[in-house]
């Protein structure tokens, strides 16, 4: 009897492995390949510090591209939509997280509606377009009512953004957006 009873213990550990190792191969086939790759060069994309209009802290910045795109600064924690012919549909702040894409050009690699963050906290409108030494970088907004606390020292690459701001982004940058991170 013993005999048995392994054997179909065996069984079902070996259609475990063998169900995880498929699901595995799926989560990784389903990543986009060009995730984290930056899009290559683009026409007046300045990697140094891009000048600022001092009479208007929100005007779009000089030497952050063309066309339809978004725009992130990391030093200013400001985001630009903007349309084709470079007017500003919608500006906005953010709250980085802890890891920062290199200045240059990029494209919207993946989105998710709704998602656990890598802070632990359930967010929405999920737009990635980078990744850096291992860590997603992504815009999203925090789902209202999660309570839980990011731990401090977790690298993450979530830049947060208000609900309203979220929704904007989702509706504007859609699989293939450019995204072009300054200073």
């Amino acid at each position: 009897m013993a005999g048995s009873s392994s054997g179909f213990v065996t069984g079902l550990m070996a259609a475990a492995l063998a169900t995880v190792g498929v699901l595995t191969f799926q989560a990784s086939a389903s990543v986009p390949p060009d995730l984290g790759r930056r899009s290559g060069d683009s026409p007046g994309v300045s990697t140094s510090k891009a000048p600022r209009d001092r009479e208007d802290p929100r005007a779009l910045p000089a030497g952050s591209g063309s066309g339809e795109r978004v725009v992130y600064s990391v030093d200013d924690d400001r985001v630009w939509l903007v349309e084709a012919g470079g007017k500003v549909r919608r500006t906005f702040r953010v709250a980085p997280g802890s890891v920062d894409p290199v200045p240059g050009p990029y494209v919207v690699g993946s989105r998710s509606s709704s998602v656990t963050g890598s802070d632990g906290l359930p967010v929405e409108h999920v737009v990635r377009f980078a990744e850096v030494e291992g860590v997603t970088v992504g815009f999203s907004a925090k789902v209202p009512g999660a309570t839980p606390q990011p731990d401090p020292t977790a690298r993450t690459g979530g830049i947060r953004e208000s609900r309203e701001d979220g929704e904007a982004m989702w509706e504007f940058a859609t699989i293939g957006r450019s995204v072009v991170v300054i200073r």
